[in-house]
């Protein structure tokens, strides 16, 4: 997901899919128990939930 990207959108739509990606990470925080198949998915997720809140406090 790219900053490009996320301008584009209204703050509601920002606020949803920051809902969805911090669910996201609290499922594979859960799954990390019994080895993640894709750990990489922990810093891009956590990059992007840092991105939308970069592009929230700019509007």
């Amino acid at each position: 997901m790219e900053i490009k990207d996320l301008k584009g959108l209204s703050i509601q739509e920002l606020q949803d899919k920051l809902n969805e990606l911090s669910k996201q990470l609290m499922e594979l925080h859960f799954k990390r128990r019994s080895n993640v198949e894709k750990p990489h998915l922990f810093n891009k997720i956590k990059k992007d939930i840092a991105r939308i809140h970069t592009v929230i406090n700019q509007k």
